[in-house]
C-alpha cells in the first residue's frame, strides 16, 4: 500500500496523514487520503465478520460450538456492558452501542496490521462525538419537558436568574469536543510513540516493539474504546433522566 497507510512498512516511517490522489467535486478539489483508505479496511472486516457471523447465526444451534461460540459471547458481553450502565434504558441503544464499541475497537487495534489506526485522525473521532451529542439531546427533548431543561440549565440559580445559563450552555458543547479530543489524543500518542520506535531504530526493532503494540494498540485501545461508550451511556441515561 502508498506510503502513510502501512506504519511499518518501509524506513521512512511517519505518523502523518498523506493524500493518496484528489479529484474535482464541483470545482473543488478533494483528496483521498490514508485515513480514507484504512476507514475502509476497518469495514470491510467488520462487514466480513458481520457476514460469517450471520451465517453462522442462521443455523445455529441450541449448544453453540466454534465461531457461533465466540459470536454469542461478544454479543451477550456488549448487551451486559449496555444493561449495566443503562438498566431500564439499554434496550432502545444495543445496536448503537454495539456498533460504535466495535468499530472504535477494530480501529484502534488496526495498528495491530500494520495499518495507521482511524481514530488517530481527528476527522474521525468529532463526527463519533457530534454523533453521541446528538442522540444525548434528541433523547433529551424526547423525554424531558422544555421547562425541566431550562431549569436543568440555570442550575445551581432559580430558572428567573438564568446567569448560570451560558457557562451550562458551554458545558453540553464541549461533551463532543470532549469525547473525541480524548480518543484521538490518546490513539495518536500511541501511534507517534510506535512510528518514532520504528523510524529510530529501523531493523533492529523487529521482535520487542511487539510488547509495546499489545499495549498501545490492543490494550490501552480496549480501554479508550470502553470509556468512550461508557460517556456515552452516562450522558444519555443522565439526558434521559427518571422520565
Amino acid at each position: 500500500m502508498g506510503h502513510g497507510i502501512l506504519l511499518s512498512a518501509d524506513a521512512n516511517i511517519d505518523f502523518m496523514i498523506h493524500g493518496i490522489t484528489k479529484y474535482s467535486f464541483f470545482g473543488h478539489e478533494v483528496w483521498i487520503t490514508t485515513t480514507h483508505v484504512c476507514v475502509l479496511i476497518v469495514l470491510l472486516i467488520i462487514a466480513g465478520f458481520s457476514i460469517a457471523a450471520n451465517r453462522v447465526l442462521v443455523k445455529a444451534s441450541e449448544v453453540p460450538t466454534g465461531f457461533q461460540n465466540v459470536v454469542e459471547l461478544m454479543v451477550e458481553k456488549l448487551d451486559g456492558i449496555v444493561n449495566n450502565a443503562m438498566g431500564r434504558n439499554a434496550p432502545g441503544f444495543y445496536n448503537y452501542i454495539g456498533t460504535i464499541f466495535v468499530f472504535i475497537l477494530v480501529s484502534n487495534i488496526s495498528g495491530l496490521l500494520g495499518l495507521r489506526p482511524p481514530t488517530a485522525d481527528y476527522g474521525v473521532t468529532l463526527p463519533l462525538g457530534v454523533l453521541t451529542f446528538l442522540l444525548i439531546h434528541i433523547n433529551q427533548f424526547k423525554h424531558q419537558k422544555l421547562k425541566d431543561i431550562w431549569v436543568d440549565m440555570c442550575s445551581p440559580l432559580p430558572p428567573w436568574l438564568p446567569i448560570w445559563f451560558p457557562i451550562n450552555l458551554i458545558s453540553e458543547v464541549a461533551v463532543p469536543i470532549s469525547l473525541s479530543l480524548r480518543l484521538f489524543a490518546n490513539v495518536l500518542s500511541g501511534t507517534v510513540m510506535m512510528a518514532l520506535i520504528y523510524g529510530l531504530l529501523g531493523w533492529i526493532a523487529t521482535i520487542w516493539p511487539a510488547a509495546l503494540h499489545v499495549y498501545f494498540d490492543l490494550f490501552s485501545g480496549a480501554i479508550q474504546t470502553y470509556v468512550f461508550c461508557m460517556l456515552t451511556m452516562t450522558y444519555i441515561n443522565n439526558a434521559i433522566g427518571d422520565a
